[in-house]
C-alpha cells in the first residue's frame, strides 16, 4: 500500500472538506430536525459518484462505495445540540469561522466532521483503486444520537436489515483509537405521599422529604468505598476482582458513576404537602454492569426499601425527522472491543503507517495529544452502544476533533483532523481484509 499516495490524496480534498463542513454546520439539525441536513449529504455522496445513495424510512443516509463482499461500516451522526446561551458564543454558531488551521460552528467536532471525512475517505478508496471484491464501504450519516444515542443502528441493523463486518465510529477522538466506553442508562425513581395543607404538615406525609433521604443513598452509591463494613458499597467495587470477574475492562473503562439529574412533584399548590416526588439518575455503567445490577443496586438502597419506592428504565419513542418512531428503553450498554482483536490491529496498522506510532494534531493539540497512548477510550457515549452492545458487531474509534469541544460553546476543529481521518478511514478496508 502507497500510503504517501493517500496521504496526498487526501490533502488534496482539504479544500473541499473544508466547504462541505461549512455547508452542513450552517443547516441547524437538532435531533429529529436533520432534514436539511441529510439531504447536503445525499448531494455530496451522488456528485462524489458514490455508487449507491439511500435515505431509510428512519431518515439516515446510507451511501455505499464499492461493491465487494464484505461491508465495512463508517458512522457518523449527524444531528447536533442545541446551542445554549448564545451570549457565550463569540461567533454565530450556524455561520461558524475559518482560518487557515480550524473551522468553528456548531457540530463541527460533535459531529459533522465525522461524516466529512468518512464521505471523502470512501472517494479516496475509489480514486486510488482501493476497492476490490472484498469489500465494500458503506458511509452512514445518523438521526437522534444525541437524543437516544445508538437508536439509528437499531433500525438500521434490525429493518434495513444491514449488518456490517464492523464498522468505525467517526466520533471525536483527540487524534486516538478509541476501542470503547462505559454505558449508560436513564433511571426514574418514584416515591407517593399524601397532601395536605402546608399550615399542619403533620397531617400528610411529605413525599419531598422520602424523596430526600433517597438523594442520600444515590450520592453515597457514587461516593463511597468498598469497605467490608461500608453499608452502601461504591460504585468503585467494580473495579476489584472481589465484586467483579471483568475487572480488568472495567479499569481500562473507568468506574461507574450515578448522578441525579432531575426532580419532580406533585403537590396540590405552593401552600401544601408534596404529594408524589420523582427523580431521574444519570447512570454510566462500566465492564460487568448490566441493565438488571444497575436497577437493583437502586432497589436495595435502604431509603428506597424503606419508602417502597419505584424504580424503573425509562423508554424513548420520539418520531424522526420523518415521522417515524422506533421505541426502545433507556439502556446503551458498554462495549469494549480487545486490544489484540483484528480490527483494532487493522486501524493501528493503518494508523501508524500513514503518521506513525504517536498521536498527533495542530499546533495547540499537538503536545496534550502526545501524552496520551495512541489506543484508549471514550468518556461518553456513541452509536457503539447499539452496533456492538446490543448487536455485537465489532466497533472501533477514530475522528476528527476533540471531546471536550462536544456540546461546548465556541465549538471548533481542525482541518488537519479531517484529511488525517479521511487518509486512515481510506487505507484501513484493504489492510483489514488483506
Amino acid at each position: 500500500m502507497d500510503f504517501n499516495k493517500i496521504k496526498e490524496a487526501s490533502e488534496g480534498y482539504k479544500l473541499a472538506m473544508t466547504k462541505f463542513l461549512r455547508d452542513l454546520v450552517a443547516i441547524p439539525g437538532e435531533s429529529c430536525e436533520e432534514e436539511g441536513v441529510i439531504k447536503r449529504i445525499e448531494a455530496e455522496m451522488k456528485a462524489l459518484n458514490f455508487d449507491k445513495v439511500v435515505i431509510d424510512p428512519q431518515g439516515n443516509v446510507l451511501g455505499y462505495m464499492g461493491t465487494g463482499e464484505k461491508i465495512i461500516g463508517f458512522d457518523a451522526h449527524i444531528d447536533t445540540v442545541g446551542i445554549g446561551n448564545r451570549a457565550n458564543w463569540e461567533f454565530d454558531p450556524y455561520e461558524g469561522y475559518e482560518n487557515e488551521e480550524e473551522i468553528g460552528g456548531r457540530g463541527v467536532t460533535d459531529q459533522l466532521g465525522g461524516i466529512v471525512s468518512a464521505v471523502y475517505g470512501a472517494k479516496i478508496m475509489k480514486d486510488l483503486g482501493l476497492l476490490n471484491d472484498k469489500y465494500t464501504a458503506l458511509v452512514t450519516g445518523t438521526v437522534q444520537e444525541e437524543d437516544c444515542d445508538g437508536n439509528c443502528w437499531l433500525y438500521i441493523i434490525e429493518q434495513d436489515k444491514v449488518k456490517p463486518e464492523f464498522v468505525v465510529s467517526t466520533e471525536p477522538t483527540d487524534g486516538g483509537i478509541y476501542r470503547g466506553q462505559r454505558g449508560r442508562m436513564e433511571i426514574r425513581v418514584d416515591v407517593q405521599g399524601v397532601s395536605c395543607h402546608g399550615s399542619a404538615p403533620e397531617r400528610g406525609d411529605n413525599a419531598i422529604y422520602k424523596m430526600a433521604e433517597i438523594l442520600q443513598n444515590v450520592r453515597d452509591l457514587n461516593e463511597n468505598d468498598a469497605a467490608d463494613d461500608t453499608e452502601i458499597k461504591g460504585l468503585v467495587k467494580m473495579l476489584d476482582e472481589k465484586y467483579n470477574p471483568e475487572y480488568k475492562e472495567a479499569q481500562f473503562l473507568g468506574r461507574g458513576t450515578c448522578a441525579t439529574s432531575q426532580i419532580f412533584f406533585t403537590s396540590p399548590s405552593r401552600c401544601a404537602v408534596a404529594d408524589s416526588c420523582s427523580i431521574s439518575i444519570d447512570r454510566r455503567m462500566t465492564a460487568g454492569e448490566t441493565w438488571e445490577s444497575c436497577l437493583d443496586e437502586i432497589r436495595a438502597l435502604p431509603a428506597v426499601k424503606k419508602y417502597n419506592a419505584t424504580v424503573s428504565m425509562y423508554d424513548y419513542s420520539r418520531p424522526s425527522w420523518t415521522g417515524l418512531s422506533y421505541p426502545q428503553e433507556c439502556y446503551f450498554p458498554t462495549w469494549v472491543i480487545p486490544e489484540d482483536h483484528a480490527v483494532t490491529k487493522a486501524m493501528e496498522e493503518a494508523y501508524i503507517g500513514l503518521y506513525g506510532t504517536t498521536r498527533s494534531g495542530a499546533a495547540e493539540t499537538d503536545a496534550m495529544r502526545k501524552a496520551r497512548p495512541l489506543t484508549d477510550k471514550w468518556t461518553f457515549s456513541t452509536n457503539g452502544v447499539a452496533i456492538m452492545g446490543r448487536h455485537g458487531i465489532p466497533v472501533i474509534g477514530f475522528g476528527p476533533g476533540a471531546e471536550a469541544q462536544a456540546h461546548a460553546p465556541n465549538e471548533k476543529t481542525w482541518k488537519a483532523d479531517l484529511v488525517k481521518c479521511a487518509a486512515v478511514y481510506a487505507a484501513l478496508p484493504t489492510l483489514y481484509c488483506k
